[in-house]
């Protein structure tokens, strides 16, 4: 025989010499969950190894975090002011803005800050804009993320990640940073977000539950791929300079077409649904815990993701699985 592949599989010398996709710390984010009061770290049940955190114990934490390479972190807010209109969102004194003023003045450029805009945790009744007879009003919702955005950039946040799938928002954040002198803060879009079920550990880390109807009018239609590349490339031409997809492991083939067509940077959410059946899976005994993961992210890179959004981030640097 001419060929015989096994040649490259003889040792683990040479497996590695040949690898074709390879992973480093520098594409991972962390996301965390920031909560009112002082002295909190709670543990949140149903995404085992994930916690709530005050702004106090949050700096502690990113302090540990930053000693093994953990510098890129993503913020949500969890427990202030809830109302029909999401008036605390974009308030400077709310939770996500007040952490990154803090973390900024500690950590300056040493740690990179990418923050959700998105008012679902804001709303009394958990959905990701203004209602209007039971139906998201695009246009005023647009302008609530764009408050948001500007909020963020204000407090000192490096990149924003609008996840909230109205149509234009990305357009309307870029030109409301411009317009306020916030030319070099990033916009990391929620490209294609899909209607998933995937998201349901997360709803009870980030208290965001619809308590009526779904999110299906505004969040992508998992049937739909050609749909999903036409979202991610207007976000593209409205000035995204970041496209994620999201969630990941049901998404690749998505993945893998994006970066087919687009030449901007391409990160992956791997989403808490899928984080927790992982967790669950180990826990029971059932699975090997680090060779699942690690299998997960290279997946996540062979399909062209080059940043990777995942709960699995600590465990991955702490444990040295790279």
């Amino acid at each position: 025989m001419l060929h015989r592949p096994r040649r490259l599989r003889k040792n683990p010398l040479v497996r590695e010499m040949v690898a074709e996709t390879r992973l480093s710390k520098e594409m991972f984010v962390y996301p965390y969950f920031v909560v009112p009061g002082e002295n909190i770290v709670r543990n949140i049940d149903a995404m085992p190894g994930v916690s709530h955190f005050s702004a106090d114990t949050l700096m502690a934490d990113v302090e540990k975090g930053l000693q093994t390479g953990l510098n890129k972190i993503m913020l949500f807010g969890v427990g202030d002011e809830k109302s029909d209109d999401a008036r605390s969102a974009y308030n400077p004194e709310s939770l996500v803005p007040e952490a990154v003023r803090l973390l900024k003045k500690q950590f300056g450029d040493d740690l990179y800050i990418i923050t959700d805009v998105c008012v679902c945790s804001y709303t009394t009744h958990g959905h990701c804009g203004i209602l209007h007879n039971d139906y998201v009003d695009n246009d005023l919702s647009v302008e609530l993320v764009s408050k948001m955005a500007r909020v963020h950039a204000e407090a000192g946040a490096d990149m924003l990640a609008p996840s909230d799938m109205m149509d234009g928002r990305v357009e309307a954040i870029r030109n409301t940073l411009d317009a306020g002198g916030y030319v070099n803060t990033a916009i990391m879009s929620h490209a294609t977000k899909f209607a998933s079920a995937y998201y349901g550990p997360f709803r009870e880390a980030a208290d965001c539950a619809p308590n009526k109807g779904d999110r299906k009018a505004y969040q992508m239609d998992f049937r739909n791929p050609e749909e999903a590349l036409r979202e991610a490339l207007l976000d593209e031409t409205q000035g995204a300079d970041v496209l994620m997809v999201k969630p990941g492991l049901a998404y690749l083939d998505i993945l893998a077409r994006l970066k087919e067509v687009s030449s901007l940077p391409l990160a992956v959410y791997n989403v808490s649904g899928e984080y927790s059946m992982i967790k669950a899976a180990a826990e029971r005994g059932w699975i090997d815990e680090q060779k699942v993961v690690m299998e997960t992210m290279f997946a996540f890179a062979r399909a062209g993701a080059g940043i990777i959004t995942t709960y699995h981030t600590k465990d991955i640097l702490n444990n040295n699985w790279l």
